[in-house]
């Protein structure tokens, strides 16, 4: 016997078990069948659950339990990142905590088998929470980015290493020097989805450059209005800025070509204050005529705008800050003319030193009070500085050029296809990308310096020593060098390797997630795995990550497997709180998906996801709406207790063609169309609808009607009919259980394994079963029937409300020249229609008796005697009043949806929401109308 309720947290963890014990996650091994695969987008070693997780990964869990369902050889490749800065963090804060010696200290091979020991211990944590998700992952496949430490064919080293040193030998990886977002406190560059813009309170300061050389021009003054009222002469030309401290690094000051308040001063000088250099005036489109003074400061080596216009001056940029965000001391000082009391400053006493001064010298012109954008290192919490550094670069235009191909050609595509938009201005506008990391926890980058700082790019030290032995051979020769001295140079680079020195720095973690399609399969090996796995068919992300993941992914597959890594790229929406608002700590708005499992279960949460997971909607998720799909898997739950109690079993196949019963083909259809709908849905990636059939088809199809209506075949007394909808009711409850399976994998494995005990050994667990196929089964007849009993008793239920009747009053029915089929109808189901619509008697008759109201539904004429049971008067009041209010919500909405602005702004779920609204409240609008004019005559 089914207990009285579900219990997710004793089920969940038990089924899960069954599952990965019985081997439920692996691949079939079906050659012969199609291969479906897809990579987890690995998570962070160090993250923890959060709702973007549990959206992403339970949309990946339902293509997957979908696919496997269906027959095919499926993979779900998991595995982890290990997260470059933020492990560092996470291992370095700890080691702090301990009060042990720093990582500088301990020096780096201690301190990375500190993190490899870290790992093992507590790393991976969001493995275990993603299985609580029931994410059926194949876990005995799991991959971590930096490989088995263990391993000495360790393949995700072998791989990343072959790929950084080919594209090295294509000249596709290069060294330079460029602006990068430097992290003060890391001392490391780091990538623009690391950087976390945030709106500060912050100051513009206005300065004042005196023009050079005695130069002068007149300017516009202008009154409060902004109206000219005549002119002044200047020597001097304001620039705004909020980094004044960078004003030691300027190179120039920039106006807009067509700006005729500068056009005498450009190729002009001005006498850069504090360091005394004269920098020149330059025209370029950047400086905006419209902003401030319209000229702006040129510091290249501290602002990735100023860095492009600089280039195109032909500027030389100067670098005025260290690593750790102080000003420069030594040669780069001297060559900037860096006073001495400026030189060892850290940025910020920087800065207030350059104000006062510029204060003591009468050239601060203005500061202003505004709300600033300032980057922020997301781990570090520190201001990032745009930093000129050598770092290793990827050539990513050259690269790009064969993806964007491959997106334009259809070999991959983007769900919803807006998303391309975004990918073709990332890669049509692509800069070169910086690799590497000046870090110790990651990829060590494989280039090995000699003496005279000559690099060897190799796979291995002792293939970069036969590189060095070979190069130096011949440069010596080159030099007229005596052989002997040649033998002697080349055998130390020989057996004493050590005077090679390894970069110190690690590669960009997404250097090797974007490898991940192909090096989980184990490439640079031609694995059986790869060639069944690879390409995979889709990859389920978010948006953020089109550049950073998807696009590097496409790269470097096309680079190294000749073709894409995915057909498909699914990018889910952002999960908000019930407000619409992005969810934070700070807020005090985030939600915890494993609380919500916690207290909801599972399969809730995952059914929530589903169903709000529309194409282009962000989801706003509340705890009401998890409550909501809980009591959704309570009404399946009561739904088979139901089915036990009335011998409902599990009949297996059935032939639709035996069945007799009206009631009973007519589910058999809406079964039909709910597979149908499920499928293609699920296909098309749009959980939402997909969910939605299921949702409509279990709570109301089934169980609101299809349970009430064969109540009467169930206790009556034709045997054959009795039998008949046990049978169809057991198997239509079987096949909706392997429907929802994907969506909601635990209760209705439970349901699978209880509601016929033994069926598990015998057949196996459900989710190993056959997907439902689609017959095209309907009975037009039947159905066109049932709905009629379904349409007749909700028009009733609807009037009885609208008017006022009581709950428990049995009221008479009327209808009106019904005609022998409806009168067939009728009578058939009697009972069904006076239970579920509370009525006294059924009679047909020509006309409308005294005291009734009519109500049409299709061709039937249906009069509801109320006026014994129903005070008109007050009926009346609360059905004009109700109009009254509807009226007032058509006009406030209907003139909100004409306000271009409106529309133009919100959310574009808020104003599909609004129109869904006028439709509601018309529809509404129109029945209380009817039922109104129904009163006038009593």
């Amino acid at each position: 016997m089914l207990d009285q309720r579900f219990d997710p947290a004793e089920a969940e963890p038990r089924l899960y078990e069954a599952w990965e014990t019985q081997g439920c996650f692996k691949p079939s091994g079906d050659t012969s069948a199609q291969a479906y695969s897809i990579v987890i987008p690995p998570p962070n070693v160090t993250g923890v659950l959060h709702m973007g997780h549990a959206l992403n990964n339970t949309l990946q869990d339902v293509l997957i339990r979908f696919e496997r369902m269906r027959g095919k050889n499926v993979l779900w490749q998991p595995g982890t990142d290990h997260a470059g800065i933020a492990t560092q963090m996470v291992v370095e804060r700890q080691l702090a905590e301990e009060g042990n010696i720093s990582r500088r200290d301990m020096g780096r091979e201690a301190f990375v088998d500190r993190v490899w020991t870290w790992k093992a211990e507590s790393g991976g944590a969001i493995v275990n929470q993603l299985k609580r998700l029931g994410a059926s992952c194949d876990w005995s496949r799991e991959r971590f980015t930096m490989g088995d430490r263990n391993d000495p064919e360790n393949s995700m080293v072998r791989a990343v290493t072959k790929v950084f040193v080919e594209l090295y030998n294509k000249g596709l990886i290069y060294r330079d020097k460029r602006l990068v977002n430097w992290d003060p406190h890391f001392q490391t560059a780091i990538s623009d989805l690391e950087v976390d813009q945030r709106e500060v309170n912050g100051h513009y300061w206005h300065l004042r450059y005196p023009l050079a050389d005695g130069v002068t021009y007149e300017h516009p003054v202008k009154d409060e209005d902004g109206n000219v009222t005549g002119t002044e002469t200047r020597d001097y030309i304001v620039v705004a800025t909020s980094r004044p401290e960078t004003m030691l690094g300027d190179t120039g000051v920039a106006v807009h070509p067509e700006d005729e308040r500068y056009a005498g001063l450009v190729g002009k000088f001005v006498e850069l204050p504090i360091v005394g250099r004269r920098v020149p005036i330059v025209a370029d489109e950047y400086a905006n005529p419209e902003k401030g003074s319209g000229a702006v400061k040129i510091t290249p080596a501290h602002d990735f705008n100023d860095f492009e216009v600089g280039k195109r001056a032909g500027h030389t940029p100067l670098n005025i800050l260290t690593a750790v965000a102080a000003v420069v001391d030594g040669a780069e000082a001297d060559a900037a003319g860096i006073p001495e009391a400026y030189r060892g400053l850290d940025r910020f006493d920087a800065r207030k030193k350059v104000v006062e001064d510029f204060e003591a010298a009468g050239l601060l012109e203005e500061i202003e009070k505004l709300k600033i954008e300032q980057p922020f290192g997301d781990r570090s919490n520190v201001v990032i500085e745009p930093w000129m550094t050598d770092q290793w670069y990827v050539d990513a235009k050259t690269m790009a050029q064969p993806a964007i191909a491959a997106v334009r050609e259809g070999k991959t595509t983007f769900v919803p296809e807006n998303w391309e938009k975004t990918y073709y201005n990332w890669m049509e506008n692509i800069q070169p990308w910086c690799i590497s990391r000046q870090l110790w926890w990651g990829h060590r980058i494989p280039v090995w310096y000699g003496p005279d700082g000559k690099p060897f790019v190799a796979v291995s030290r002792e293939e970069a020593v036969e590189q060095a032995k070979s190069h130096y051979q011949q440069f010596y020769h080159d030099a007229n060098v005596p052989d002997e001295i040649v033998e002697i140079v080349c055998a130390a680079y020989k057996s004493d390797p050590i005077c090679l020195e390894q970069d110190e720095d690690v590669l960009d973690t997404w250097f090797s997630s974007a490898l991940w399609p192909f090096s989980t399969q184990g490439w640079p090996e031609q694995t059986d795995d790869l060639k069944t796995f690879f390409p995979t068919a889709t990859v389920v992300t978010a948006f953020d990550i089109i550049f950073f993941w998807v696009a590097r992914m496409m790269m470097m597959s096309l680079e190294f497997m000749g073709e894409v890594p995915f057909k498909d790229v699914y990018i889910h929406a952002l999960v908000l709180d019930e407000k619409g608002q992005k969810m934070s700590k700070s807020k005090g708005n985030a939600m915890d998906p494993l609380e919500l499992v916690d207290e909801y279960g599972a399969d809730a949460l995952r059914f929530t996801m589903g169903r709000m997971a529309g194409q282009g909607r962000n989801i706003r998720l509340s705890k009401q709406a998890v409550e909501g799909n809980r009591n959704f898997a309570t009404k399946l739950w009561n739904a088979a207790r139901f089915a036990e109690m009335n011998e409902c079993g599990a009949p297996g196949d059935i032939d639709f063609d035996e069945i007799q019963s009206p009631v009973n083909r007519w589910i058999l259809g809406e079964l039909m169309q709910c597979v149908a709908d499920v499928t293609k849905g699920i296909e098309d990636y749009r959980f939402d609808e997909g969910a939605g059939a299921l949702y409509r088809f279990v709570w109301n199809t089934f169980c609101d009607w299809y349970l009430e209506l064969i109540k009467p075949l169930l206790g009556g007394m034709d045997d054959a009919a009795k039998s008949e909808t046990r049978k169809v009711c057991g198997y239509v409850l079987d096949e909706t259980l392997k429907l929802l399976h994907p969506f909601m994998p635990f209760v209705t494995e439970e349901l699978w394994d209880r509601r016929a005990p033994g069926r598990v050994e015998d057949q196996g667990l459900l989710m190993r079963q056959d997907w439902p196929a689609f017959t095209g089964f309907h009975d037009e007849a039947a159905a066109d029937e049932v709905d009629w009993v379904i349409g007749l008793i909700t028009e009733l239920r609807s009037l009885r409300n609208d008017l006022g009747v009581p709950a428990g009053a049995k009221i008479p029915l009327a209808l009106i020249k019904a005609g022998p089929e409806i009168e067939t109808r009728a009578m058939r189901h009697e009972d069904v229609l006076k239970r579920l619509a509370r009525l006294e008697d059924i009679a047909f008759t020509d006309t409308t008796p005294d005291g009734a109201v009519t109500a049409v539904f299709g061709d039937t004429v249906a009069a509801l005697q109320i006026a014994d049971f129903v005070d008109i008067e007050e009926a009346r009041k609360r059905l004009d009043k109700e109009l009254g209010q509807i009226e007032k919500d058509i006009t406030s909405t209907e003139k909100k949806l004409s306000n271009e602005n409106f529309v133009a702004r919100a959310p574009e779920e808020i104003v599909e929401e609004n129109r869904q609204r006028l439709v509601d409240w018309a529809a509404r609008r129109e029945k209380l109308t009817a039922a109104r004019k129904g009163l006038e005559g009593l």
